[in-house]
């Protein structure tokens, strides 16, 4: 699924427009965000791709949800 990694004041956030669901990330799995699991507040986990670790946010990548197969 596309999701859209963004900073704001309050942290990072994932926003998944299929679902229309915006979320702060409340952990990840590495120090760097990128080829690593990520938690949501609402409990999903997000394995995102791996990206250099210097990539500017916003940005929209392609990540998939533990325990689904879309």
């Amino acid at each position: 699924m596309k999701v859209m990694i963004r900073q704001s004041a309050k942290g990072l956030s994932a926003y998944v427009a299929k679902k229309d669901l915006e979320e702060p990330i409340v952990s990840q799995e590495r120090d760097s965000l990128w080829g690593g699991a990520v938690t949501l507040k609402n409990g999903w986990v997000l394995e995102l791709p791996d990206m250099p670790a210097e990539t500017r946010l916003p940005v929209t990548v392609v990540a998939r949800r533990r325990g689904e197969d879309d």
